[in-house]
């Protein structure tokens, strides 16, 4: 087990997991470093582990550290660079109509309800398309730093929730869910955009988008919206390719 110093002069610790099937790419192996303890981790010191690559899933702060591979890059979007493509103008003008809401965090039912239809819609057989109440609670609920859920209607439908952290920095998309079963949507690009557009009305330099993984085909999307930046040997570089 490491330590070391990290804003504030607050001792984190960092330890390593053991190797367990990875997420992303089937039939490899991953592995985590973990920041501890969860309750010295404050918003401040969360921006800067940010920086530094890591993601937070409720309690847990954490970023890929595989023995062999690299395959997960942090990006995040400059938001007073970034510009939208067609597509991606037209998803917004699509969903232009949804009324958004800043919530704390909260259990709420029918958010519940959309978060398991999601996963069984996008991620059926996955570790978390069989969450309960309480396991979708210590995911999405649970947070030691500043965080909101976004709560996007049409009318009085539910039609998404996103999870967001606040940071020094920027804004954190941690986790987004929302209805599948319509054709012709696009809320998750209407999403980037919005919270792109959240940042700039906060003064906020960045949006973190988490990993890109280019062998990945539900991450591979995060490469689309552009400027972006990515996280190489510690440093954040422009996204070329």
């Amino acid at each position: 087990m490491s330590h070391r110093d990290v804003g504030h002069a607050v001792a984190i610790h960092f330890y390593a997991t053991a190797p367990y099937a990875c997420s992303y790419l089937r039939e490899r192996k991953a592995r985590s470093q973990v920041a501890i303890p969860a309750e010295s981790i404050d918003a401040h010191v969360y921006s800067q582990l940010v920086l530094m690559g890591f993601r937070r899933s409720g309690l847990y702060i954490y970023r890929p550290y595989c023995d062999v591979c690299r395959a997960c890059v942090p990006v995040r979007i400059p938001v007073d660079q970034f510009v939208p493509d067609r597509s991606q103008r037209r998803a917004r003008a699509r969903h232009d109509d949804l009324v958004v809401s800043l919530l704390p965090l909260a259990y709420n039912a029918e958010h519940y309800q959309l978060y398991r239809q999601y996963q069984e819609a996008r991620h059926s057989g996955g570790g978390m398309s069989d969450d309960d109440p309480v396991q979708y609670s210590e995911f999405i609920l649970k947070s030691g730093v500043d965080s909101w859920l976004a709560e996007f209607r049409q009318g009085a439908e539910l039609r998404m929730v996103s999870l967001i952290d606040r940071l020094d920095d920027g804004l954190s998309a941690v986790y987004t869910f929302y209805e599948t079963r319509e054709a012709g949507t696009s809320y998750g690009v209407f999403n980037v955009q919005w919270q792109v557009e959240l940042a700039r009305t906060l003064g906020l330099k960045y949006v973190y988008l988490g990993y890109w993984i280019e062998e990945c085909a539900k991450m591979t999307y995060k490469s689309r919206y552009r400027p972006l930046e990515k996280l190489i040997d510690g440093d954040w570089v422009p996204f070329r390719g």
